[in-house]
């Protein structure tokens, strides 16, 4: 075979559809793109809730002398407290238990918003109130089981279920990712009839090549090789645009939401490098497996 005339005739098939392969390639590339960010939110989203769920879920805050719970009498008492961490050890339910005390609290405090600095001067050391963080064996079960036992007791302000507040976010983010993923979909299948209006359109263009070669003995498959090169050549470079999106969705955005938390829960390299991998096989397979159908159908002399 000769390997000169089959990138001449994928050259001429380009160029003579110079239009249509650049709007194919340019569907592929945001196709792709938008494809392999659901699949970075995917990723996302599990490294959150994989850190988060060996982290505290519930918090249960103690009075303060300024509480505005009018079941707080003033600032809880050492018994109170004392009696508080008791009752949570004690419960087969819970795993760990940490005392964040008020100075702690407000070092926390200060550092979460530490970019409002107005809004960190008006608030004080003792309006920040101190708080047992509780770590569940079983979060979702056990929930209900640890609350109900410290709600309204002496010194309690309020417990707080942090796994139902991530679960918002979780639920935010999820819905983020399958718009994204439903709207690659849908672009998908406009790559997919792209990829077929332009190898028929360049089968028709050279059906006169194409029969002259049948009539000298061609095989199909030397036949066909120039056209399923084309639409793999067009997914390759709809990829590599692809690629490079998707390094700045994760360097612009995904990166930048690590400023609104202060923990390690972002993607690595190796996450991004395996969704890029994958993609660059969906764009092959996709404009491949395409043209090859759609040969069958309209290149037949």
């Amino acid at each position: 075979m000769r390997s000169n005339f089959v990138f001449q005739e994928i050259w001429v098939g380009l160029r003579r559809n110079l239009t249509m392969t650049v709007a194919l390639i340019v569907v592929v590339a945001i196709s792709l793109s938008l494809l392999g960010t659901g699949l970075l939110f995917v990723k996302q989203v599990d490294s959150t809730r994989t850190y988060w769920q060996s982290k505290v879920q519930i918090s249960v805050y103690l009075c303060t002398a300024t509480s505005p719970n009018p079941a707080c009498r003033g600032a809880v008492t050492q018994a109170e407290q004392q009696q508080i961490y008791q009752t949570l050890t004690a419960m087969p339910q819970v795993e760990d238990v940490s005392y964040v005390s008020l100075s702690a609290a407000y070092a926390q405090f200060k550092h979460d918003f530490a970019d409002d600095p107005s809004y960190v001067s008006t608030v004080t050391v003792g309006d920040v109130p101190p708080s047992f963080e509780v770590k569940l064996r079983d979060p979702a079960a056990d929930y209900n089981i640890v609350a109900s036992a410290v709600t309204g007791a002496p010194g309690v302000d309020s417990v707080i279920d942090e796994e139902t507040i991530l679960a918002k976010f979780y639920r935010l983010l999820d819905g983020a990712r399958n718009a994204v993923v439903v709207v690659a979909l849908i672009l998908i299948v406009a790559a997919i009839l792209l990829v077929a209006n332009t190898i028929r359109l360049s089968a028709f263009n050279r059906r006169r090549e194409t029969g002259i070669m049948r009539l000298v003995g061609a095989s199909n498959f030397y036949i066909q090789l120039p056209f399923l090169l084309e639409g793999v050549i067009a997914g390759l470079f709809g990829w590599a645009l692809a690629a490079c999106l998707l390094i700045g969705v994760k360097s612009l955005l995904l990166n930048n939401l690590q400023q609104y938390f202060s923990y390690n829960v972002g993607l690595s390299v190796t996450d991004l490098v395996e969704v890029i991998v994958l993609a660059m096989g969906v764009g092959v397979l996709l404009c491949g497996v395409t043209s090859f159908v759609t040969l069958r159908r309209y290149l037949r002399v």
